[in-house]
């Protein structure tokens, strides 16, 4: 755009040279990306105009097309950088239907105010400007995206250096002193392990990870995850307790492709404590920069790491208002107790080595030392939900929300987050908090594995949460949770090539869990690969943490083919092996899904027997859920609606709950009355979210096209035949999302049905019989079985 360069614009509290492309608040640089910058200069000399999104759009891209969602997300980046809030201040107004308008007063200086402007930018550049980075041609080339911060799915991962370079003011540079590296959003930090030469065990873990949580909360570092780390240990040959100083620190620099090296040591000089920190290049070996605090007791150690780590943050060219906006004492961020931030740590260090079960006493410990640790509540909540702990989960991260004013803001993001996913379970509330998450801090991958492991599923969008996935593996490319996720949505989108893609990626990485080998068998499963199920089931074989899920697939299996006394055995043996590890809740629901297929195939007596085990063993949703279901389909229509009061008073915001458990129980209960038109009406809720996987397929692998099957089932009690067939046609077009699930055996027969009360009297018979010969090896009592025999045999 054309400016020009004797004039700049004064608002508020900040100050704009258009010639310079520098937006100043009280002094200090404020990032926004070029085109950002002339979006607001655009608006500022056009005062309190209405300016419409076509003339802003114009005069921004004026030789390219750009979609009004480009527009829309520089106004939003632009409001961040201002401050905008709906209390304080706002400087740019929408008018829906018309555009935008600068809202306060815009003050034009010329000449003298142009040199106040152009001092006022050389003080703020003199740091940068005494340490330029490199000519280009002397720079590495640019790192390969890192690997990120933190367990599971839940890791630490920061942007670098875009800050300073969208201001026009070059790489920004890591600390000071000699041979300054410029970091750009590629490259990455390396954490290593404080060196304690105080004799005290204490800070052997705690001080690393208070460095760390000072540095995730700004939105432009960059940390090698913990994950990483461990995974670079294991193939230079070192076991997972190796501390990470020294050479061993060096090496996992170098073979991680990092950019810088931070290394802390403590030491006791007399009666106080001196804490270093010093910045290496990895690539070069060269020192950066140096920090040094000293303190008089232990209890002020971590107010030290804050010190330095604000000095570190400062060097490496955050501006002050990020700074004041992204900065929360560590005290307060976490906790004040040093031994629960080492209990925390180990926690972090287990989980990253993939042992589940391990992790979940450290974050115990660290909450007995610290009850008011809301992190440790949060990683506790999400380590009992990826073991299968549905209710556990709840209640923990409902105590870490509780307590979310003591966290920074990246761990606000992920506490509520994940509250409003996994407690309250509202997706749509969740989603937005992610996509904001994702925007504030766009290195951190967990909004995405939110969003595409459990928020966009539910809420029917597997094209989203698979490019969700993606993301997300671009970003840390070592977390299973993304290799599952992109597998899993591709399989429910029916496209098993990108799922059998995905599990080959993970095996190229080395990447096992058992969540894995359940998506390996599901594929092979579709693809009626007997030899890939059976490879599936004996890589969980010595595996306790698989062995359970593992003789549940095998379950499903069987009584998708109507074998039910086989399956009975294994689900029992499933069971046993989840209350072995004292996992309850997972009995339980193993539990509810055989109940499940005692109902469906007709099973009264011993689907309401298994209901009843279900529930003694633990009562989540999903297991009340599943009970609710069973016991209608068994004729205790009384006992399904007592729990349908019961989720419905309980989670009242539950996505799941509301547009799909809630209509489906409350179609069966109109079917036992013999009412189809009340049992279509109820289903009415479920339609926009029907093609979706609820809460309860994706943690316990059922209830997914629920309301499909019993519209179908509402339809033929209606005598609909033709209705009814593009029910259960429904079902078998995306039998991906029914997968584990032997219920959906049923669909075909359900067809047969559909098609006999229409009057087509050949497709029924075909569809019968394909429906026989999945069952030829039934168990012959089964109710089910017996009554479509019979309704072939009157077609004949």
């Amino acid at each position: 755009m054309n400016t020009d360069p004797k004039v700049v614009y004064e608002f508020g509290p900040f100050r704009m040279d258009p010639d310079k492309q520098v937006l100043l608040r009280d002094g200090q640089l404020i990032a926004v990306t070029p085109k950002a910058f002339e979006t607001l200069l655009v608006l500022v000399r056009r005062g309190r105009e209405v300016v419409s999104k076509e003339e802003l759009l114009k005069e921004v891209w004026p030789d390219s097309f750009v979609e009004e969602a480009n527009l829309s997300q520089h106004i939003f980046k632009l409001r961040k950088a201002l401050g905008d809030t709906l209390e304080g201040e706002r400087y740019i107004v929408t008018l829906p239907g018309r555009g935008y308008r600068f809202a306060v007063p815009v003050r034009t200086i010329t000449e003298g105010g142009e040199v106040l402007i152009a001092q006022m930018r050389s003080r703020a550049q003199i740091v940068i400007e005494e340490h330029a980075p490199q000519p280009v041609e002397t720079q590495p080339a640019a790192l390969p995206p890192p690997a990120h911060a933190k367990p599971k799915w839940r890791k630490w991962l920061l942007r670098a250096g875009a800050a300073a370079a969208m201001v026009g003011l070059g790489a920004l540079l890591l600390l000071r002193h000699r041979q300054p590296i410029p970091l750009n959003a590629q490259d990455s930090v390396l954490v290593a392990d404080f060196n304690n030469l105080t004799g005290d065990p204490v800070f052997d873990h705690a001080l690393r990870q208070g460095l760390e949580v000072q540095l995730q909360q700004s939105p432009y570092l960059n940390l090698v995850s913990e994950d990483r780390i461990q995974q670079t240990l294991r193939l230079m040959g070192q076991p997972p307790e190796t501390q990470v100083t020294g050479q061993v620190a060096r090496e996992v620099c170098v073979r991680t492709g990092t950019a810088a090296l931070l290394e802390g040591a403590i030491q006791n000089v007399g009666a106080r404590y001196v804490l270093n920190l010093r910045s290496t290049n990895c690539r070069t070996g060269d020192v950066i920069d140096r920090e040094q605090a000293e303190v008089a007791r232990k209890e002020e150690v971590l107010e030290a790491i804050t010190r330095m780590t604000r000095g570190f943050r400062k060097r490496v060219g955050e501006s002050g208002a990020t700074l004041q906006k992204h900065d929360v004492p560590l005290a307060e961020a976490t906790t004040a107790s040093i031994d629960a931030l080492k209990a925390y740590s180990l926690g972090l260090q287990a989980e990253a080595n993939q042992t589940e079960d391990a992790t979940i006493p450290f974050f115990k410990h660290a909450l007995e030392l610290d009850p008011k640790f809301a992190m440790a509540y949060a990683y506790l909540g999400l380590e009992y939900g990826s073991a299968g702990s549905s209710e556990l989960a709840t209640e923990n991260i409902r105590k870490a929300y509780e307590l979310a004013n003591r966290v920074s803001d990246n761990e606000r993001f992920f506490i509520s987050a994940y509250y409003h996913g996994r407690a309250a379970g509202n997706q749509e509330k969740a989603r937005q908090i992610c996509e904001e998450w994702a925007e504030t801090y766009p290195r951190e991958y967990t909004p995405h594995a939110f969003l595409a492991g459990f928020i966009y599923p539910a809420l029917a969008n597997f094209d989203k949460a698979t490019e969700e996935a993606r993301k997300g593996m671009e970003i840390a490319p070592e977390q299973w949770i993304f290799y599952r996720e992109l597998g899993v949505n591709s399989l429910y989108a029916g496209r098993l090539n990108d799922t059998e893609e995905a599990l080959h990626n993970a095996s190229g990485r080395k990447i096992e869990t058992v969540k894995l080998l359940v998506l390996q068998y599901d594929l092979a499963f579709l693809k009626g690969d007997r030899e890939g199920m059976q490879q599936a089931v004996k890589g969980a074989q010595g595996k306790p943490d698989s062995m359970d899920w593992m003789a549940d697939r095998q379950a499903f299996f069987l009584a998708y083919a109507g074998r039910l006394q086989e399956a009975r055995v294994l689900s029992r043996q499933a069971i046993a092996l989840a209350q072995q590890q004292g996992n309850r809740e997972r009995a339980a629901q193993f539990a509810i899904r055989s109940a499940l297929w005692e109902a469906f195939f007709g099973n009264a007596r011993e689907a309401k027997q298994g209901a009843a085990t279900a529930l003694g063993l633990a009562s989540n949703r999903e297991v009340d859920y599943g009970a609710a279901v069973a016991a209608g389909l068994a004729g205790d229509s009384a006992q399904a609606q007592a729990l349908a009061d019961h989720l419905w008073i309980a989670f009242p915001e539950d996505t799941s709950i509301r547009f799909s458990y809630l209509p489906v129980i409350h179609a069966i209960v109109a079917l036992r009355r013999n009412d189809p038109a009340g049992a279509i009406h109820a289903l009415e809720p479920a339609i926009p979210y029907e093609l979706g996987a609820p809460r309860g397929s994706v943690t316990c692998f059922f209830g997914a096209l629920y309301p499909i099957l019993f519209r179908g089932e509402a339809y033929l009690a209606a005598h609909k035949g033709l209705e009814a067939a593009r029910e259960y046609q429904k079902l078998l077009d995306h039998r991906g999302i029914m997968i584990g699930d032997p219920v959906s055996a049923l669909a075909g027969y359900g067809l047969a049905q559909s098609y006999a009360l229409s009057g087509d009297a050949s497709n029924a018979r075909n569809q019968y019989k394909e429906f026989l010969t999945l069952w030829k090896d039934a168990d012959p009592d089964l109710p089910v079985l017996q009554k479509a025999r019979a309704e072939l045999t009157r077609l004949q």
